[in-house]
């Protein structure tokens, strides 16, 4: 039988991987998401505690079911979240604790995308006893993209676990790849869950608690990390109230429902959530703005510090009329724009995993993680540096800002924190109220 050239490579290339695959999952030996790269910045470099990584199963009662009717009304229904959470744990600071994570490709409603399940490995340990050494650590609450699980961005929340934070992704029902269901429940639901997950830490994480995270957190010291809806909602959570043309965006996709009318910027109910315990918010690629969800009055709201961090072309949220209209509206909070030059909207994620690679296995998946111009791990070495920056100044009170208040660009010169020629290609913007 013959086999063509191009096949030939591929089935190299597919072998080659496979064994790249089978050594990263040797605890210890091999490169892991959020590694350190040779020209990674100094921010990067993983801090000096320990991490540990635990699931939990969470309950969130008496919710309206968007998606579903009886008698003209949406009935509700109790939502389950599932929550990974990182933190400080008695371990060594170093690469001998090694977990593997459980995750899936492809989507459960498409057919054309089956899903394919797989494993990748990560620097923590499963179950490991926290460090209370550091005495209640701040809180940091990851929200994913539509559609993405909690494990998207592993590479940031184990980095940011061992610099002394706890961090809580979560799975956002019907908007996870095995459980992906209609639009309208991920344009409801990605501002309430963090609500909802907070007040969760905070009453798990109360001295009186039976819970491991009994005394390990301070709720009261929070910041909101989203990534694509992730952003769309965290955004919200912050005091960036949803448009009239964001009600109008939802009654036409959700069957004239008017239940997002609660988070609208002119809504008694939604000025009342904004949450005090929130200091700051990271936006990956918030999605929205070329769709109208924001306008001035919405923008005009948003008064946290933000790190906004965007592809210069990206083709889902927008970067002219979204993602930089966004964060110049935001004329009341004291904003950054990181910008990757040709980047599109991966700006976020883990690096495509070894799976996406398979035969058989749609090329939908690697490029749902994928960036054409850029290295995947590089990005996620320089969102380490940033957001431990940003995070550190709002949260920890750390002398970080020359990491932030830098030229637009490295004309002159190699950014502060990042090795000669290393900050190429990358754009950053600097504005307060």
């Amino acid at each position: 039988m013959k086999i063509s050239l191009s096949r030939y490579v591929f089935i190299l290339l597919f072998i080659v991987g496979t064994v790249i695959q089978a050594v990263a999952q040797t605890p210890g030996d091999a490169f892991v998401n959020g590694d350190l790269l040779p020209n990674a910045p100094d921010l990067a470099a993983r801090g000096t505690y320990g991490v540990g990584v635990r699931t939990m199963k969470l309950v969130h009662p008496a919710q309206v079911d968007v998606l579903h009717t009886k008698d003209g009304k949406h009935p509700l229904y109790d939502r389950p979240l599932t929550v990974e959470i990182w933190y400080p744990a008695r371990s060594a600071a170093n690469k001998s604790a090694t977990v593997t994570y459980e995750s899936v490709l492809g989507r459960a409603n498409d057919p054309k995308r089956p899903l394919v399940p797989f494993t990748f490995t990560g620097r923590a340990g499963r179950d490991a006893e926290p460090d209370p050494g550091g005495g209640a650590y701040p809180l940091v609450i990851v929200s994913h993209g539509y559609l993405g699980s909690r494990l998207l961005l592993t590479y940031l929340t184990e980095n940011l676990a061992s610099k002394g934070y706890v961090v809580v992704a979560i799975d956002h029902t019907e908007s996870t790849y095995s459980d992906a269901a209609g639009f309208p429940s991920t344009l409801l639901n990605r501002s309430l869950d963090d609500l909802f997950v907070l007040n969760e830490m905070a009453r798990l994480g109360a001295k009186t608690s039976n819970t491991f995270l009994a005394g390990l957190l301070d709720a009261d010291n929070t910041a909101l990390i989203g990534y694509s809806m992730g952003g769309y909602g965290a955004l919200n959570v912050v005091g960036a109230g949803y448009s009239p043309q964001a009600m109008k965006l939802f009654a036409q996709v959700a069957g004239g429902s008017t239940a997002l009318a609660v988070r609208a910027m002119d809504s008694p109910a939604y000025k009342s959530s904004l949450d005090p315990r929130i200091k700051a918010v990271v936006a990956f690629a918030p999605w929205g703005m070329e769709r109208g969800v924001w306008d001035a009055t919405g923008l005009a709201g948003l008064t946290l510090p933000t790190l906004f961090v965007a592809g210069s072309k990206d083709d889902v949220s927008g970067y002219e009329k979204g993602i930089k209209a966004i964060y110049d509206g935001a004329v009341n909070a004291d904003r950054y724009l990181l910008t990757y030059v040709n980047a599109r909207h991966n700006v976020a994620p883990n690096p495509p995993p070894m799976a996406s690679l398979l035969p058989g296995v749609s090329a939908d998946e690697y490029m749902h993680y994928a960036e054409p111009a850029w290295n995947e791990h590089r990005i996620n070495n320089i969102n380490q540096h940033f957001v431990t920056a940003f995070l550190g100044i709002h949260l920890k009170k750390l002398d970080y800002a020359k990491y932030l208040d830098l030229p637009e660009t490295d004309a002159a010169g190699p950014w502060t924190g990042f090795k000669p020629r290393m900050s190429v290609g990358l754009e950053m913007r600097h504005a307060k109220p």
